[in-house]
């Protein structure tokens, strides 16, 4: 299942899960035409990869925090965040193998 990070619950739902587990989490904006095409790919991949990582999303146009902390220039962008730190960046559409692949390193 996806879940929706925000400036509030970032730190306890991110940093803080991600010392158990890798947290996947898709920057993208209700008016991106890409990242739309990316919400079921993210979904697909959520439902793939269960309770071995955590898969989540941040409006960037609600989250304005944690978008400039990460220096999101470009949406969608997809974060691996890892013991509290970035750990992988991928820009622009990815499809399921695409995503699989780069979490594969942090499980």
């Amino acid at each position: 299942m996806t879940k929706y990070f925000t400036d509030n619950n970032f730190d306890s739902d991110v940093i803080e899960a991600s010392k158990e587990k890798p947290v996947l989490i898709d920057f993208y904006a209700d008016w991106c035409g890409p990242c739309k095409r990316m919400a079921p790919e993210l979904d697909q991949f959520a439902n793939r990869i269960g309770d071995k990582a955590i898969v989540g999303k941040v409006n960037t146009e609600e989250s304005r925090e944690i978008s400039a902390k990460y220096r999101i220039m470009s949406i969608p962008t997809l974060i691996i965040i890892k013991n509290g730190r970035e750990v992988d960046r991928m820009v622009g559409m990815q499809n399921v193998d695409m995503l699989n692949k780069a979490i594969k390193n942090f499980l």
